[in-house]
């Protein structure tokens, strides 16, 4: 998970009790991911991300850097506290070319849960390195009914800067193949423009992320990256400690 937004929710929803056995002892635990961006009309990119969490806090950092034409270092927290309804995460990201954003999200029910979120930034020049628009609403359901499973139907929309980008996600995480190995896969349909005016584009894309222990491996296609005309292929390989 990067950044903020509807990622913060699926974090909780998803990986929430994998965080919870790690962290029980009071100690930080960490996750290093490294990724590499290729991406057709642009230099290969690659991103570090420092991520630990502790009890109900999270922090991490993280830079990203595409050949010379640009690169930004940014620091973000989170927090996960319980209410009455669920689970409510709030966060928010700071960073360099003046860059600051934040969201607050809610997680509401626990076998069967609704998923709200709000995300805002100053609109600063930023590489959104979460794929969904970040001036955004967020809504959907999902389900742990399965023993082993959850699934999630959700939707990023954006409601502040008129482009029509909306992002609807089908997620699903399971662990029930082999001791210590868990799949999760977001199947995942956009559309809308890159600015306002602009070219309006739409595609299906998806992401195969792989935790085996400590360690864990993403690859994802996005036909749209961004919402531009662009072709973005992803890999990650991480380590959790």
């Amino acid at each position: 998970m990067t950044d903020f937004g509807a990622k913060v929710l699926l974090l909780f929803a998803f990986a929430a009790p994998a965080i919870a056995e790690e962290d029980a002892d009071g100690k930080i635990a960490y996750k290093f991911t490294p990724d590499f961006y290729s991406t057709t009309n642009e230099h290969p990119a690659y991103d570090l991300n420092l991520r630990g969490n502790i009890g109900p806090h999270a922090g991490w950092i993280g830079y990203y850097q595409r050949g010379s034409e640009f690169d930004q270092l940014r620091l973000g927290y989170e927090g996960s506290f319980d209410v009455p309804f669920g689970k409510l995460v709030p966060s928010v990201v700071v960073a360099t070319h003046g860059f600051v954003g934040g969201s607050v999200n809610a997680l509401v029910g626990d076998k069967y849960f609704g998923l709200l979120g709000l995300g805002r930034t100053n609109l600063a020049n930023y590489f959104n390195l979460n794929f969904d628009p970040n001036d955004a609403v967020t809504f959907g359901v999902g389900t742990r009914a399965i023993p082993g499973t959850t699934l999630a139907l959700f939707q990023v929309r954006d409601n502040r800067l008129d482009t029509g980008q909306r992002v609807t996600h089908m997620v699903a995480r399971t662990g029930g193949f082999a001791k210590g190995l868990r799949w999760t896969v977001d199947l995942f349909h956009k559309e809308g423009s890159e600015t306002a005016g602009s070219e309006h584009v739409r595609g299906t894309g998806a992401s195969v992320t792989c935790d085996f222990g400590r360690y864990f491996v993403r690859l994802a296609n996005d036909p749209h990256v961004n919402f531009s005309p662009d072709r973005m292929v992803r890999a990650a390989v991480g380590v959790r400690f």
